[in-house]
């Protein structure tokens, strides 16, 4: 997702658990309720990776790409054929890769959400059920991503958690904003972020507002992040601010 003006770093390689990363922050961008102020976004897809592309000196083969320089295994985890991969970071969130439903198991009963085209959009918690196995029964590379994308650090019994985040809608941090300072407090910003998310699902943007203006805010370092809060609890659209909190 790409905003008007780009967050731009240095490049860094990562080797973590057979994962190859090629690191650079995400790009944001907002469409629908502020088409005119952001610059179209484009979802990362997973494709083979090619000799042509400039890849690490010490990529192994049989690895695939699943955008913003990320690398993974081909195939896919269980009786999966291939991966999708959950892109979180900076302001953005987005899916690389298509979510396809293995079935109920043990540790991932729940239900799922499908929008109009019959993707799968949601799931909701059964319980006992484990990101993990969540993860494996949709085809996800990184389990992990699933509760960070969700503004949670564990999975509840009857909660909906997003798969599938819309590459042209802003997500909020869950740990602390972007460009956060060192000792930068962050038990008080995930408090006022988990009760603006408690507050979107209970559809009260009035709430919302008023978290915002009680000292949410002010935790932001970058004031372009702010305006974009601001816009959208301006507008007042539940479904982008779910995203955005949720």
């Amino acid at each position: 997702m790409n905003r008007a003006q780009k967050i731009a770093t240095a490049v860094s390689v990562l080797v973590v658990a057979g994962i190859v990363a090629l690191a650079a922050p995400p790009v944001v961008a907002a469409t629908s309720w502020a088409a005119e102020r952001f610059a179209p976004a484009t979802t990362p897809v997973a494709t083979p990776v090619t000799e042509t592309e400039d890849l690490p000196a010490d990529l192994p083969d049989g690895y695939v790409s699943v955008g913003n320089g990320t690398f993974i295994p081909a195939g896919g985890p269980g009786d999966c054929t291939a991966s999708a991969w959950i892109h979180v970071g900076g302001m953005s969130a987005s899916l690389a890769g298509e979510l396809v439903d293995q079935g109920p198991r043990d540790l991932a009963a729940g239900t799922v959400g499908l929008d109009d085209k019959g993707n799968i959009v949601t799931y909701t918690v059964a319980p006992g059920d484990a990101p993990y196995a969540i993860s494996d029964r949709f085809c996800i590379a990184n389990p992990l991503s699933i509760a960070l994308l969700n503004h949670t650090r564990t999975i509840q019994p009857g909660q909906v958690l997003l798969l599938r985040p819309d590459p042209d809608v802003p997500w909020v941090p869950f740990f602390n904003p972007v460009d956060a300072p060192s000792g930068f407090q962050q038990i008080p910003y995930q408090q006022a972020i988990y009760a603006m998310g408690v507050a979107a699902d209970a559809d009260d943007v009035d709430a919302m507002r008023a978290i915002w203006a009680d000292g949410l805010s002010d935790m932001f370092i970058n004031p372009e992040h702010v305006n974009v809060i601001a816009e959208a609890l301006d507008v007042g659209d539940l479904d982008v601010l779910r995203q955005m909190f949720s």
